[in-house]
């Protein structure tokens, strides 16, 4: 202590000037004129004085008040919903879904919420109206009766049926290719397949068309991977896009063959003439197109070479088909029952298979559907008739509609898309059909179609008799007359839209030939099987 002291009093000039008493003055309660001037001294000292200045503020000085912040509000979740989804009414792009039963043993009819409404169903994808055929139902029920109705799991525990190997064999053969596996659905499929090679192929880039489904699309980003997208079917803009890349990189050029909304076809053969040029990998999209095209329903690549894969329906043949790396499809189409698959090289399929979450994690087809979509591969290999009929039901609609100048966007598949050019009169005009005509027809807007080209999507089926289609034409051109709607010719007043009323378009040649549909010269019997 004294030691502390005899620093203070070196360090301070006031303390070592004052003795001990004087200082003890200071703590004094008497004496007030000494004790002033000794604090008047004191507080002239440069060290004393500061030291008394800060002591008489600190005591002096009121303690800091927190300042008061409010309460905040959780999160109000449920404000959230309401208010994205108005911006989904706004915009005139909310889904409505209409309650419909579709009926086996009436195909193509269904009913409504009401067992006794029946109405007519023109715009199913399950276009061969195999989803009800018993080449289906008879097999499905067997395999229920010995097999139940799940999987009992994903494929690696439990859920790996001799019935599932078979269905991948079929698969895998139908589009010449080594291996095929099958998905839950071909939105998985894509999603998978995409993501796990966009991944792991070091420095991927993949090149896009602008019309891509979105189950595409959700793979790539999945990916990670750098994407290019080219405009629709346009073969400058996609070499343009493969020259600037670098050549030592792995690409992959994904695309569809028939774009469901506007049922345009890709070019296949150019899609894949500069794959290769560039050192590419294809992804082909069969989705709508399985079962419908080709002499034994494996699509549009397929339907290419059609005369030499009916004599020689085997890989290896040199068909088109053969040079495509990777195909998609659905068995939820076409073929009737629900599910995707992916066919290519046994190594692409085994490097999905492990790599792929949406195949690993998830819970397998069941073997009803499985043993289903069997049988319906296999009999539409060897059948005809659903798909030739179903192509020429759709012919004559887009010939009945074009005669009334209504607007049909142009295209050479089995998609019949009727422009309309505005959500609210899309959605009244499905609306209508359906209460005033006993007809369903989903209204198509944006997001799937771009503002302005919303559509009725029509898909004719094997199923709509003579009488069915002369009832839809009639509802169709009354509705048009009702609400005078745009025709070809203001469309192309207007410059064309979608396709509709574009000057010069080049002309649209069906996928299927006259040749095709009736070999043999067999029109005319063809034709009495239809009216009957």
């Amino acid at each position: 202590m004294e030691s502390v002291l005899m620093h203070a009093k070196k360090a301070c000039p006031f303390l070592h000037a004052s003795s001990a008493s004087t200082l003890r003055g200071l703590s004094k309660s008497g004496m007030p004129s000494s004790r002033s001037m000794l604090m008047t001294r004191a507080q002239e000292c440069p060290v004393m004085g500061k030291a008394i200045q800060t002591r008489s503020f600190s005591a002096t000085a009121k303690p800091a008040q927190a300042a008061v912040v409010p309460a905040k509000k959780a999160f109000d979740y449920e404000a959230f919903y309401s208010e994205e989804l108005e911006k989904k009414h706004k915009d005139k792009s909310y889904r409505y879904f209409n309650n419909i039963n579709r009926l086996a043993q009436k195909f193509p009819l269904a009913h409504t919420a009401s067992v006794e409404d029946e109405v007519n169903v023109w715009c199913s994808n399950d276009y061969l109206g195999m989803g009800r055929s018993p080449v289906l139902k008879d097999a499905m029920k067997r395999t229920l009766d010995r097999y139940g109705a799940g999987a009992g799991g994903t494929r690696n525990i439990a859920g790996n049926a001799d019935l599932h190997l078979r269905l991948e064999s079929e698969l895998a053969d139908l589009h010449h290719k080594e291996g095929a596996l099958v998905f839950s659905s071909c939105y998985v499929a894509n999603d998978d397949t995409l993501s796990v090679l966009g991944s792991r192929l070091p420095g991927c880039i993949i090149f896009s068309d602008a019309l891509n489904h979105a189950s595409m699309i959700q793979g790539m980003r999945h990916s990670g991977a750098q994407k290019k997208i080219f405009r629709h079917n346009d073969m400058a803009h996609l070499e343009q896009l493969l020259q600037a890349a670098d050549p030592s990189v792995p690409k992959i050029v994904a695309f569809e063959s028939v774009y469901s909304m506007c049922g345009s076809v890709a070019p296949i053969r150019e899609m894949v003439a500069l794959a290769k040029k560039y050192g590419a990998i294809t992804f082909l999209d069969e989705v709508h197109a399985v079962g419908m095209y080709g002499p034994r329903g494996a699509g549009v690549a397929e339907h290419l070479d059609y005369d030499l894969n009916s004599r020689h329906p085997t890989m290896g043949n040199g068909s088109i088909m053969d040079e495509i790396d990777i195909i998609t499809g659905t068995l939820g189409k076409a073929f009737g029952v629900v599910g995707g698959y992916i066919a290519g090289s046994a190594g692409f399929v085994d490097l999905v298979r492990s790599y792929g979450p949406g195949f690993i994690f998830t819970t397998s087809l069941p073997p009803v559907v499985v043993s289903g979509a069997l049988e319906s591969v296999k009999y539409l290999k060897s059948s005809q008739l659903e798909r030739q009929r179903q192509q020429l039901n759709t012919r004559t609609v887009k010939s009945r509609l074009a005669d009334l100048g209504i607007p049909v966007v142009p295209n050479p598949s089995h998609i019949v898309p009727v422009l309309v050019g505005d959500a609210a009169a899309a959605k009244m005009a499905s609306d209508e059909l359906l209460s005033d005509h006993r007809i369903y027809v989903q209204s198509i807007n944006y997001p799937t179609v771009p503002v302005g080209h919303e559509r009725l999507r029509i898909t004719p089926t094997p199923g709509h008799t003579p009488e069915m289609v002369d009832s839809f034409v009639d509802a169709i051109e009354q509705l048009w007359k009702r609400h005078d709607f745009k025709r070809v010719d203001d469309w192309t007043a207007q410059g064309g839209c979608a396709g509709v009323g574009v000057p010069d378009a080049p002309l649209v040649t069906p996928v299927w030939s006259d040749a095709q549909l009736f070999p043999n010269k067999e029109a005319e019997a063809l034709q009495s099987v239809l009216n009957e």
